[in-house]
């Protein structure tokens, strides 16, 4: 795997190859614990993005392999990418896709619970804020100006490759799945070294 200091894209069917090779990289699955729980590739570490966020540092320390970077479709993977280069990490490659294209060819995976993906949580609550919002704007009229909101948050979301609406949900109970916590985290990554 080639290194550099951006993170390349690397193939499902290439990481799938690797993760048997002597020297298999570090599997980061950067989406909420309960996504995660409800499916992932086997032996990867869940780091939630905004945890890694929060103790970049600390998990960077044991990180001296090259590192491959997962979420649902990339693109939390690539705001972790980002946060991970900040503190010097050359090894870094994301899974292209994510694991919408892992699971598509068929590659092994862990299952549990299964719980709604996290962007499709925002969905849900998006449209529903916009569709009750304009409904009640007839008797209420100045209620369409939540719905521009909420269209206005969707439009820096995407400017911006954040979404607060998303970090919000991240944070309810049935997103948090079991503890996920930077000790925990920090102890996995050093027990394997």
């Amino acid at each position: 795997m080639p290194t550099s200091n951006t993170a390349a894209m690397i193939d499902p069917s290439e990481l799938d190859a690797m993760l048997t090779s002597s020297a298999p990289p570090r599997v980061l699955d950067v989406r909420t614990p309960g996504e995660f729980e409800t499916v992932h590739i086997g032996g990867s570490y869940n780091v939630p993005l905004e945890l890694l966020r929060e103790h970049r540092d600390d998990i960077a320390r044991h990180l001296d392999e090259d590192v491959v970077l997962v979420c649902r479709s990339g693109q939390r993977a690539a705001q972790a990418e980002e946060t991970l280069r900040g503190v010097g990490l050359p090894n870094l490659h994301i899974l292209d896709g994510g694991m919408t294209a892992w699971e598509s060819r068929g590659l092994a995976v862990n299952r549990g619970r299964e719980r709604w993906e996290l962007e499709r949580q925002v969905r849900l609550v998006a449209g529903s804020i916009v569709l009750s919002s304009v409904l009640a704007s007839v008797a209420a009229p100045r209620l369409k100006w939540v719905a521009a909101g909420i269209g206005g948050g969707l439009t820096f979301a995407a400017v911006s490759n954040t979404c607060a609406m998303g970090m919000m949900l991240a944070k309810l109970p049935y997103n948090r799945g079991a503890s996920c916590d930077a000790e925990t985290i920090v102890a996995q990554l050093s027990s394997r070294r």
